[in-house]
């Protein structure tokens, strides 16, 4: 299973656009990437963030509620 089979378009959504805000507010990067890099993607934070999910090194969990008060957590 890859990481896109794992969540829903939803936790994807808010995965990326919640490690986004902290990319801009100066968090480090998870990934390496060289000036060239960060050019050619014009230093966008969404996509830094896209890049760590895809690459599957995103600090964020995703918990589910299930039923009978238990949670999963991915």
């Amino acid at each position: 299973m890859t990481e896109l089979e794992k969540y829903s378009k939803y936790e994807r959504a808010r995965m990326i656009g919640s490690r986004a805000l902290q990319i801009s507010m100066g968090a480090p990067f998870m990934v390496n990437l060289s000036d060239n890099d960060l050019k050619k993607i014009k230093y966008n934070p969404v996509e830094i963030a896209k890049l760590e999910f895809n690459k599957g090194v995103l600090p964020i969990t995703v918990k589910r509620p299930l039923p009978k008060s238990k949670v999963e957590e991915k």
